[in-house]
């Protein structure tokens, strides 16, 4: 790592940048080397940084000069403003929001997937790069191993999402649902279109225009055929998802038509190829993946796999992720890459 390296971590004080604090942390990025950018309501708060604690400078168009990475752990709004800023500053940006995901100008990376994008020897438009969503992320790296092995037309899934795909408005919202229900009163929501303690609400996210499919849903289809384009293959991946009454942590249901028939052994054993998966699939000792298991373990955990005999061809699994801690580890992932090309 360059001794010289300045990393902004841009949205420090929500959920997702936080949880990039802790990485650059536990990658021993000195704390030197590491600013911690938020918004105007944000200035002046300190966020941990292990032992130690940053204070965090507003976000603007001329907070970026002489840092060399930026990671935007922001909403799409604010990403669309601070993205263009930073690179007309001389950095690397590295943008978790759905801003530029549909950008064909803007790389799609997925950190394990196709990191090696990043690397001298790419050239590309720019220098901002745009992450997955982690639903995305979580069913692709689920499925390449499957697309190697026995090729794979499509996969349908449901997402049951955790409040923290919100974000810390998100988080809190619940909690004041949940004191709410439970002292006899109904609250009224204001982050989620229905309540969402003790419910469970088909709608993350507003509906495309004109469109049956929310945005969350049709950006699994986007940057799922945008990852796969470069391998010449475009299995198509479709669902729903839908809001959960839990804080942290997705699970997936995720069914696969394969093109050529897999016996479930071969399934398990492809999936065990993948260094992002963690196969738990012991269901006879209740061993199986859940949100609460995967907290800051940044694999996919996969299990429950099963096939039908009156249709070979499919496999369903469950699986669940991290969504907070992912979506940090590829921020960071992708800028330390991105930081080794020349400047």
């Amino acid at each position: 790592m360059r001794e010289n390296l300045r990393i902004a971590v841009v949205g420090a004080t929500g959920v997702v940048g936080r949880e990039v604090l802790a990485n650059l942390y536990a990658r021993d990025v000195p704390m030197e080397q590491v600013r911690a950018f938020g918004s105007e309501r944000s200035k002046g708060l300190e966020v941990e940084y292990g032992e130690d604690t940053l204070e965090v400078e507003r976000a603007s168009a001329d907070a970026f000069r002489g840092i060399h990475v930026v990671l935007l752990a922001t909403p799409a709004e604010a990403s669309r403003t601070l993205a263009p800023a930073a690179q007309a500053a001389g950095a690397w940006v590295v943008d978790a929001s759905s801003a530029f995901r549909s950008d064909g100008n803007v790389p799609l990376i997925l950190p394990g997937f196709n990191t090696e994008a990043l690397g001298p020897g790419f050239s590309f438009k720019g220098r901002v790069v745009s992450l997955p969503g982690i639903v995305t992320s979580a069913t692709v790296h689920l499925v390449e191993p499957l697309r190697r092995a026995f090729g794979v037309v499509r996969a349908q899934v449901t997402a049951l999402m955790g409040a923290s795909s919100a974000g810390v408005r998100g988080i809190s919202e619940l909690e004041k649902q949940t004191a709410d229900l439970l002292s006899g009163r109904e609250p009224e929501p204001q982050v989620f279109p229905h309540r969402v303690g003790f419910n469970l609400v088909p709608q993350v996210g507003g509906f495309m225009v004109n469109s049956p499919w929310t945005e969350e849903e049709g950006g699994w289809t986007l940057e799922a055929a945008r990852l796969f384009s470069a391998l010449g293959e475009t299995p198509v991946l479709a669902g729903t998802a839908v809001q959960v009454p839990t804080f942290h942590g997705h699970g997936l249901t995720v069914n696969v038509q394969l093109k050529k028939p897999g016996p479930v052994e071969q399934v398990r054993a492809a999936l065990k190829t993948s260094p992002a998966l963690k196969v738990l699939d012991a269901p006879g000792e209740r061993i199986y993946p859940m949100p609460m298991l995967v907290m800051s373990d940044p694999a996919v955990h996969v299990g429950r796999v099963r096939a039908f005999p009156q249709a070979p061809e499919w496999v369903t699994l469950f699986a669940s992720v991290d969504n907070a801690g992912r979506a940090a580890a590829h921020l960071v992932d992708a800028g330390l890459k991105l930081a080794e090309r020349p400047a």
